[in-house]
Protein backbone atom coordinates (compact mmCIF):
# COMPACT_ATOMS: atom_id res chain seq x y z
CA UNK A 1 0.00 0.00 0.00
CA UNK A 2 0.97 3.39 -1.04
CA UNK A 3 0.66 5.77 2.13
CA UNK A 4 1.37 9.21 3.40
CA UNK A 5 1.62 9.72 7.05
CA UNK A 6 0.48 13.43 8.05
CA UNK A 7 2.33 15.20 11.06
CA UNK A 8 0.45 13.48 13.61
CA UNK A 9 1.34 9.96 12.47
CA UNK A 10 4.57 10.06 10.99
CA UNK A 11 6.88 8.62 13.70
CA UNK A 12 10.42 7.19 12.49
CA UNK A 13 9.52 3.95 14.15
CA UNK A 14 6.11 3.51 12.42
CA UNK A 15 7.15 4.54 8.82
CA UNK A 16 10.13 2.34 9.33
CA UNK A 17 7.99 -1.17 10.22
CA UNK A 18 5.52 0.07 7.72
CA UNK A 19 8.64 -0.02 4.77
CA UNK A 20 9.85 -3.23 6.23
CA UNK A 21 6.53 -4.93 5.93
CA UNK A 22 6.39 -3.78 1.86
CA UNK A 23 4.73 -0.69 1.85
CA UNK A 24 5.52 2.86 0.11
CA UNK A 25 5.89 5.09 2.61
CA UNK A 26 5.81 8.87 2.08
CA UNK A 27 6.86 11.40 5.04
CA UNK A 28 5.86 15.31 5.83
CA UNK A 29 9.57 15.91 6.05
CA UNK A 30 10.78 14.15 2.90
CA UNK A 31 8.39 15.99 0.85
CA UNK A 32 8.80 19.32 2.48
CA UNK A 33 5.11 19.20 3.76
CA UNK A 34 5.87 19.29 7.64
CA UNK A 35 3.84 21.65 9.39
CA UNK A 36 1.44 21.96 6.48
CA UNK A 37 -2.48 22.23 7.17
CA UNK A 38 -4.49 19.11 7.17
CA UNK A 39 -6.61 20.08 3.79
CA UNK A 40 -2.92 20.75 2.45
CA UNK A 41 -1.61 17.00 3.58
CA UNK A 42 -4.76 15.84 2.17
CA UNK A 43 -4.77 17.15 -1.41
CA UNK A 44 -0.83 16.32 -1.68
CA UNK A 45 -2.21 12.81 -0.56
CA UNK A 46 -4.39 12.40 -3.19
CA UNK A 47 -2.59 14.15 -6.29
CA UNK A 48 0.32 11.12 -4.96
CA UNK A 49 -2.85 8.64 -4.97
CA UNK A 50 -1.95 7.92 -1.52
CA UNK A 51 -3.15 6.82 1.38
CA UNK A 52 -3.84 9.37 4.31
CA UNK A 53 -2.38 7.59 7.68
CA UNK A 54 -3.69 10.00 10.45
CA UNK A 55 -4.19 10.27 14.18
CA UNK A 56 -6.31 13.31 13.74
CA UNK A 57 -9.84 11.92 13.47
CA UNK A 58 -12.36 14.73 13.65
CA UNK A 59 -10.35 16.99 11.07
CA UNK A 60 -10.00 14.63 8.64
CA UNK A 61 -13.44 12.92 8.89
CA UNK A 62 -14.49 16.31 8.27
CA UNK A 63 -12.64 16.57 4.79
CA UNK A 64 -13.89 13.42 3.90
CA UNK A 65 -17.33 14.39 4.60
CA UNK A 66 -16.40 17.53 2.69
CA UNK A 67 -15.34 15.09 -0.20
CA UNK A 68 -17.98 12.95 -0.23
CA UNK A 69 -20.94 15.02 -0.59
CA UNK A 70 -19.14 17.50 -2.92
CA UNK A 71 -18.69 13.66 -5.15
CA UNK A 72 -14.66 14.16 -5.03
CA UNK A 73 -12.72 11.34 -4.69
CA UNK A 74 -9.89 10.30 -2.29
CA UNK A 75 -6.79 7.26 -2.34
CA UNK A 76 -8.47 6.56 1.34
CA UNK A 77 -8.09 7.81 4.30
CA UNK A 78 -6.64 5.43 7.52
CA UNK A 79 -7.45 6.67 11.14
CA UNK A 80 -5.59 5.61 14.34
CA UNK A 81 -7.72 6.66 17.41
CA UNK A 82 -5.99 7.49 20.35
CA UNK A 83 -8.06 7.47 23.51
CA UNK A 84 -5.00 7.33 25.99
CA UNK A 85 -5.56 3.68 26.90
CA UNK A 86 -3.42 0.96 26.51
CA UNK A 87 -5.69 -1.51 26.55
CA UNK A 88 -7.23 -0.17 23.30
CA UNK A 89 -4.26 2.49 21.89
CA UNK A 90 -2.34 0.89 19.10
CA UNK A 91 1.48 1.16 18.99
CA UNK A 92 3.74 1.50 16.03
CA UNK A 93 3.40 -2.65 16.05
CA UNK A 94 0.04 -2.80 16.46
CA UNK A 95 -0.77 0.02 13.43
CA UNK A 96 1.22 -2.10 10.84
CA UNK A 97 -0.34 -5.73 12.26
CA UNK A 98 -4.01 -3.88 11.73
CA UNK A 99 -3.09 -2.32 8.24
CA UNK A 100 -1.58 -5.73 7.38
CA UNK A 101 -5.19 -7.41 8.17
CA UNK A 102 -6.94 -4.82 6.20
CA UNK A 103 -4.97 -5.60 2.90
CA UNK A 104 -5.23 -8.95 3.55
CA UNK A 105 -8.75 -8.70 3.59
CA UNK A 106 -8.93 -6.90 0.47
CA UNK A 107 -11.46 -4.48 2.35
CA UNK A 108 -11.43 -1.39 -0.46
CA UNK A 109 -10.75 2.06 0.96
CA UNK A 110 -10.64 4.54 -1.57
CA UNK A 111 -13.25 6.76 -0.44
CA UNK A 112 -13.32 5.65 2.46
CA UNK A 113 -12.81 6.62 5.80
CA UNK A 114 -11.39 3.73 7.67
CA UNK A 115 -10.75 3.62 11.78
CA UNK A 116 -8.01 1.11 11.89
CA UNK A 117 -8.20 0.04 15.55
CA UNK A 118 -11.14 -2.31 14.25
CA UNK A 119 -8.42 -4.23 12.49
CA UNK A 120 -6.35 -4.85 15.25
Amino acid sequence: MRLYLDDDSAMPLLARLLAQAGHDVLLPAEVDMAGAQDPVHLTFAIREQCVLLTGNYGDFEDLHDLLTQGRGHHPGIIVVRRDNDPRRDLTPRGIVHAITKLVAAKIPVADQFVILNHWR
